[in-house]
């Protein structure tokens, strides 16, 4: 099952900074059951017992730095020693995710209803002989065009976003929309770049903003909220290349950001 959902988005395709793949466990295991989730905290492992899961594949690494000691001293700690202690292991989907073709911004243009959605500056790995085509934002186009407005609202709908940080709104109709889930700043000038009306993300700094009046429409929904039907990419690929394993959909918000 590991090699299933890493042969959709193959571990090299990871950002250097990143630590995806399998972090507690055996490769070898045999699966019980599945529970896919955003992130790996102790409410989610403890869901796993509950539901009988063995496997936690999750978007977000629990071990993203390297840990000098397992005590129980913060909640990665103790994920890990209740993990083990339970025999379940845990896997990481993380930037091989973003960048997959078919990964976690072509489920987010999936949910706006884009068409024509592709990768955009898109590169290639060699992986095992083949040519692997990956990119971190997807562009797409609005089959009707929105005014800002009317996009923002969609856009608040489809996620459940209670606010969206926006800069102006654009006077021109939103056509063509770019996306780069998560922590994705760093995509806005490529978005720029590649002629786009809109672009969505999950965080920005507040000085991003600047500067960027009528030129683009950035719409910020959030860091959990861009990111949360990946578990939905996890299930699609196990239930198509592992139909014997019970996949289980978190029912856990992991979100830490509160909003009051």
């Amino acid at each position: 099952m590991v090699d299933a959902l890493e042969r959709f988005a193959p571990l090299p395709l990871q950002e250097s900074y990143d630590n995806a793949g399998l972090q507690v466990g055996l490769t070898e295991a045999e699966v019980s059951g599945a529970l896919l989730c955003l992130d790996v905290t102790e409410a989610v492992v403890d869901e796993a017992i509950a539901r009988g899961c063995n496997l936690i594949v999750a978007h977000h690494p629990l071990i993203f730095h390297k840990l000098s000691s397992i005590t129980g001293a913060d909640y990665v700690q103790r994920c890990v020693a209740k993990a083990i202690k339970n025999d379940i292991a845990i896997l990481a989907m993380h930037t091989n995710m973003d960048n997959a073709v078919g990964g976690v911004n072509y489920r987010i243009a999936d949910k706006l209803g884009l068409s024509d959605v592709e990768t955009i500056e898109c590169r290639s790995m060699d992986i095992n002989g083949e040519k692997i085509p990956y990119g971190s934002v997807v562009m797409g186009i609005e089959e009707k065009p929105l005014s800002a407005q009317e996009f923002i609202q969609k856009v608040k709908s489809i996620f459940n976003v209670d606010c969206v940080q926006a800069n102006q709104l654009l006077k021109r109709k939103i056509q063509k929309v770019a996306i780069c889930g998560g922590a994705g700043s760093f995509a806005l000038q490529t978005a720029i770049d590649h002629g786009a009306d809109a672009f969505i993300t999950g965080e920005m700094h507040y000085h991003e903003f600047f500067g960027h009046e009528q030129e683009i429409q950035i719409v910020v929904i959030g860091h959990y909220q861009s990111e949360q039907f990946t578990n939905e990419i996890f299930r699609d690929i196990i239930n198509r290349e592992c139909p014997e394993v019970e996949c289980l959909l978190t029912k856990t918000n992991t979100n830490p950001i509160l909003y009051l």
